[in-house]
């Protein structure tokens, strides 16, 4: 179910599933505070550009579904 909807949610958005899961997490509340752990330089440009992703009421709304 979990990998269903971020699946889903990243193919609708143009992104990966990470992004789509940073994206969710950072819009998902304004006193969320995320820590992505990188493990290099590339990784950590991809963490900011991932940030970027924007998701519809729709998208959100899914992935709130997973936790129910």
């Amino acid at each position: 179910m979990q990998a269903d909807a971020l699946t889903a949610v990243a193919g609708r958005v143009g992104a990966t599933r990470m992004a789509v899961a940073l994206a969710w997490l950072l819009q998902r509340s304004s006193n969320v505070l995320l820590i992505p752990g990188t493990s290099s330089v590339a990784h950590l440009r991809e963490n900011i550009v991932d940030a970027g992703v924007l998701l519809s009421e729709r998208d959100v709304t899914e992935l709130d579904g997973i936790v129910g």
